[in-house]
């Protein structure tokens, strides 16, 4: 009988603790994926917490490519995504919704000899598609029209990423076509670039400015592009020394699209778990409120409902 009884408390306890394993799992939310939207990612869990604090978060860079291919896998409740969907990726079964708008911006070192020549006339579309895609320039000289025979070095992501195939698609080709030594992650590229007096690279806004200065990150500097190629920076397209000026920029539609971009949250079919359901809902409704503060542009209202049709 005693016997019988500590099998029926053992089974009782095995129970009771797969019960609770469970209810934990049921309470995580994990993401992984694209550098561009994990700070605000990051933001978003610390804020939901405050309010929803049973509710615990695992969240991992790697790049685009990382996310859709972990969310398509089912080893993580959402990718973090920075590209657009590719119709492959619809096939498979991908699932998403829009939360904000970032873009991709052409940098320098601080220390570029040319600085001064190349923020007074910027640098035409044309001119980053010879850099990064058709190997026509290879020394600044040639680039600005000046004497100088200082080779251009070009850097690029390593990693898949939602940045690369931007940039790559305002250049009018793919990631595979651009050139130049590849650099894992959006911060080892930022460092690269400021490391180096004669590199040239791109990077995201949030990795390109510092959020609580609102200037550009030490040792780095923005290129302006010259988006009506009359060779200099007029007015309207001096936008670039705070990162507050850049966001407008990109809200008002003066910056181009692409670089600019809408970045996504991505998963296996829609989602079925209650806490990730929920957590979607509010990033699309109370945690608007935090996408300026982490240095993002928001998404019109419109799309925002109908981001929240597809949830419910």
């Amino acid at each position: 009988m005693k016997k019988t009884g500590l099998l029926i408390c053992m089974a009782a306890l095995t129970l009771f603790t797969s019960c609770a394993s469970q209810k934990k799992k049921d309470q995580t939310i994990s993401l992984s994926g694209a550098f561009a939207l994990y700070p605000l990612a990051v933001k978003w869990s610390e804020e939901y917490k405050k309010v929803n604090p049973e509710v615990r978060f695992n969240i991992s860079g790697g790049g685009a490519g990382k996310g859709m291919a972990d969310a398509l896998a089912g080893a993580v409740d959402l990718g973090m995504f920075s590209r657009e969907i590719a119709q492959e990726e619809k096939d498979q079964g991908v699932w998403w919704v829009g939360l904000t708008i970032d873009a991709v911006v052409p940098t320098i070192s601080d220390q570029n000899p040319f600085l001064e020549t190349i923020k007074k006339q910027g640098l035409k579309k044309e001119d980053f598609t010879r850099i990064f895609i058709e190997n026509k320039t290879p020394d600044w000289g040639n680039l600005l029209r000046i004497p100088s025979i200082e080779k251009i070095m070009v850097y690029t992501r390593s990693d898949a990423c939602g940045a690369a195939e931007t940039w790559a698609k305002y250049l009018g080709g793919k990631q595979e076509n651009l050139l130049g030594i590849g650099i894992y992650g959006d911060p080892g590229l930022a460092e690269a670039v400021a490391k180096d007096r004669l590199g040239i690279g791109f990077n995201n806004t949030i990795y390109a400015y510092d959020i609580v200065t609102g200037k550009k990150r030490p040792g780095m500097e923005v290129i302006p592009i010259d988006i009506n190629g009359n060779g200099t920076i007029d007015y309207e397209e001096d936008f670039y020394e705070s990162f507050d000026g850049v966001l407008k920029a990109i809200a008002d539609g003066i910056y181009p699209s692409p670089p600019a971009r809408e970045l996504y949250f991505v998963s296996k079919g829609k989602p079925v778990k209650k806490a990730t359901h929920d957590f979607l809902r509010w990033c699309l409704t109370e945690g608007q409120r935090f996408v300026m503060e982490a240095g993002y542009v928001p998404i019109d209202q419109a799309k925002i409902e109908e981001y929240l049709e597809k949830i419910r």
